[in-house]
């Protein structure tokens, strides 16, 4: 890999280079030549600033990392539409790997962003990635120090595809893992679930609502940051990204060999997304996020990380959603509004493909 996204494709003879925000990218701009050269200048180092991506090496060096334990991540983004309600693929590539990093305890600290673009994407549309990935790098406190670029045929690639890695630091003392979760633990959740499978699922089939549903694409790390400040015995923290909040609570109750009862009157969920799912036909126990974290904690320490959450914007609507009980390990149950229980399976197929 590149330090600063010099691609390796066929090159063909052109030598003019950009002129306005209307230019395509073609395919001599993954030819590592002098188009390369320019969309690297005039796009991606116009965001990407830091100094270890000016010199053109193959790799980056990282400065002395503080004590703890090393964390890495590793994800890739084909969402389809890229650009959607409260946000695009490059907010969800910055986002979706600071909170992986953030899921495991770790103070997410250095991000790589590859790039591999379908010939004839628009060079505005690039430009408008690319400074959104700059701005919640920023907003996250985390530096893209490394990169790559690949240019591919018409039909090769949909558009743009983004593969982020991420390193972080997890300090002494921390042991977050869905192995964790003790018998006793109360459950909660930061916010309504569901909101970014539908805004998804709305812009791609060009559906309208009564109000727009926004996508809750956020960074995480600050949130969960400020719980560990009040809290040094989190158990488990996850994100419920595909799959939705049914597919992660059964990945921690197999994970850790317990059971979990949540209750469905206090799981949070807008009267948007409830009304879309039920004129779709859709569970949003199973919709996925972007901007939400499910965290086991011990029961003396759940109303003090409850309050903790409301004082952050991300987490004005948290609630208690249910506890950990040895009673049926592996299961997770949900007693309805109704008062009878139902088992919460994990799904055994992709609801809405394409969304993260």
């Amino acid at each position: 890999m590149l330090v600063w996204f010099l691609p390796r494709v066929l090159a063909l003879p052109i030598t003019f280079t950009l002129m306005n925000n209307q230019d395509k990218v073609l395919l001599s701009h993954g030819s590592g030549g002098r188009l390369s050269h320019s969309l690297i200048k005039d796009v991606f180092l116009k965001y990407f600033t830091e100094p270890q991506l000016l010199n053109n090496e193959d790799a980056s060096t990282i400065p002395d990392l503080p004590a703890g334990k090393l964390c890495f991540s590793t994800d890739s983004y084909v969402v389809k539409p890229i650009f959607f309600p409260g946000g695009n693929i490059g907010k969800l590539a910055v986002c979706g790997t600071v909170n992986d990093l953030s899921m495991r305890g770790a103070l997410p600290l250095y991000l790589s962003a590859g790039f591999i673009i379908e010939e004839g994407f628009l060079i505005k549309d690039l430009e408008m990635i690319a400074q959104t990935m700059f701005q919640y790098s920023q907003k996250s406190s985390v530096k893209i120090i490394t990169g790559d670029t690949k240019v591919v045929e018409r039909g090769a690639a949909d558009k743009i595809f983004i593969n982020t890695s991420g390193v972080g630091i997890i300090p002494e003392g921390r042991s977050v893992s869905t192995t964790n979760a003790k018998i006793g633990d109360y459950i909660l959740i930061n916010g309504t679930i569901g909101d970014h499978g539908i805004a998804i699922l709305s812009q791609r089939e060009g559906m309208n609502f009564s109000s727009t549903i926004q996508s809750d694409c956020a960074p995480l790390n600050m949130i969960v940051e400020s719980l560990f400040n009040i809290c040094s015995s989190i158990h488990v923290l996850k994100d419920p990204t595909r799959g939705g909040l049914g597919t992660s609570l059964n990945e921690v109750a197999l994970a850790s060999k317990i059971g979990i009862e949540i209750n469905e009157d206090s799981i949070p969920i807008s009267r948007t997304v409830a009304t879309a799912c039920e004129m779709l036909g859709l569970d949003p126990l199973y919709l996925a996020n972007e901007g939400k974290f499910i965290t086991f904690v011990p029961p003396e320490e759940a109303d003090k990380i409850l309050i903790e959450m409301k004082k952050n914007q991300l987490g004005i609507e948290a609630s208690i959603i249910g506890i950990v009980t040895d009673s049926h390990p592996g299961l997770v149950l949900m007693k309805t509004i109704y008062g009878a229980k139902r088992v919460i399976n994990m799904p055994s197929g992709e609801l809405l493909p394409r969304i993260c």
